[in-house]
């Protein structure tokens, strides 16, 4: 024999025993039996002492009765309730009239209802005006013995608030094996939902941004063009390269777009020089949405190309200036400035560079001049911001 707690119960000190020396009846008193082959058992004992005539102790009546199996029910019974009541999803009882049997401290959480405020309240209470359908056909289920699995529906809070949920309902049975209720368990899935609808719009997002990227890079390869192969490749790799740079201002600004001083930089940044600022850049804050800031740093690119090629920055003193404004409209201004490199001249006909910038500006609805005076090349562009 052994205690409940698990140690051994000399004979000596049995409950037997005890009856024996004192003559005090034992009742309903909990002991743990191995039995030969090993196997142990629950029992509850009752002994009551034998006397004589004289009422001497001349015995006693020891009577065990089994509970091994009770007693695995009522722990497995208090298991399953310590689980049910821990557990973050909502599980919920309800009979056939979907009147409210029971509630864990996950429909507590969930739909913000105490169980003494709900308890005997019909279920409908969590079912928003528009679904209550739905309880009738779940319920048409449950009745012929049928289980509802992940089904993705719509709950409403104790405050009125809707909550997205995945219910998976079970039939209750009695010992007959008759339907007399329903067991339901209600997952909030309303983050998860609502990580579905962002991944969603991020995809479609995303396939708009790529066919925006494509349509510019194609379009940049269809106008470039040179007299050789190295030039033409060079130029392609140079305006490719300017789109690059600007997508990498609008990922740190999560597709916002560009903010146009860093913008300028990062296009001219390798014509600062050394010593000394060759390029000056000046204006408000601004950030240009992407079809704005694409067609900025390629215009940008193509202007910094050419003054490296034939204008101020192909001259060692040679500087540009590169500034905006505000309109009284709500357009943006945008001022090109050469000066201190070789004496320009007009050219006889429009470059594909030229070609590029007024194409790409004229599908946004703006304007571009070009200045070829004496001293260096004024261009001003003129983009609409809205």
């Amino acid at each position: 024999m052994f205690r409940p707690d698990g140690s051994l119960l000399p004979h000596h000190q049995c409950s037997m025993a005890d009856v024996l020396r004192t003559g005090i009846s034992v009742r309903e008193q909990e002991v743990h039996i191995e039995r030969p082959d090993g196997l142990r058992g629950i029992a509850l004992v009752d002994i009551e002492a034998i006397r004589d005539t004289d009422g001497n102790i001349v015995g006693a009546v020891n009577c065990f009765q089994d509970i091994t199996e009770r007693k695995r029910s009522e722990e497995t019974a208090l298991r399953l309730a310590a689980i049910i009541q821990s557990s973050d999803d909502a599980i919920v009882s309800k009979d056939l009239d979907g009147i409210i049997t029971s509630w864990n401290g996950g429909a507590e959480r969930i739909f913000g209802y105490l169980a003494e405020e709900i308890i005997g309240k019909p279920i409908t209470l969590l079912i928003p005006p528009d679904h209550q359908k739905e309880e009738e056909t779940i319920m048409g289920r449950i009745r012929r013995g049928q289980r509802v699995e992940h089904y993705q529906t719509v709950r409403q809070r104790k405050h009125g608030s809707l909550i997205d949920v995945s219910l998976t309902i079970s039939p209750v049975r009695n010992t007959q094996g008759k339907v007399i209720g329903a067991s339901k368990i209600a997952r909030d899935i309303t983050e998860h939902k609502r990580s579905e609808a962002q991944m969603v719009n991020l995809a479609r997002e995303a396939e708009h941004r790529t066919k925006n990227i494509l349509a510019t890079v194609l379009a940049t390869v269809r106008l470039s063009h040179s007299d050789t192969p190295d030039d033409l490749k060079q130029a392609i790799e140079g305006r490719i390269n300017a789109l690059a740079k600007v997508h990498t201002l609008f990922v740190e600004s999560r597709w916002a777009g560009a903010e146009l001083h860093r913008l300028a930089t990062q296009e001219l940044l390798a014509y600062g020089g050394k010593r000394e600022a060759r390029v000056r850049i000046d204006g408000p804050a601004v950030m240009l949405e992407p079809s704005t800031a694409q067609t900025t740093a390629i215009s940008l690119h193509e202007l910094a190309t050419n003054a490296a090629k034939y204008g101020s920055l192909s001259a060692a003193g040679g500087r540009v200036e590169v500034s905006w404004s505000l309109t009284a409209d709500g357009r943006l201004s945008l001022r090109w400035i050469e000066s201190g490199g070789p004496t320009v001249t007009p050219p006889t006909h429009r470059g594909f560079g030229t070609r590029i910038v007024e194409n790409m500006i004229g599908q946004l609805r703006g304007e571009v001049r070009f200045d070829w005076r004496d001293q260096g090349l004024t261009c001003e562009i003129v983009l609409p911001l809205a």
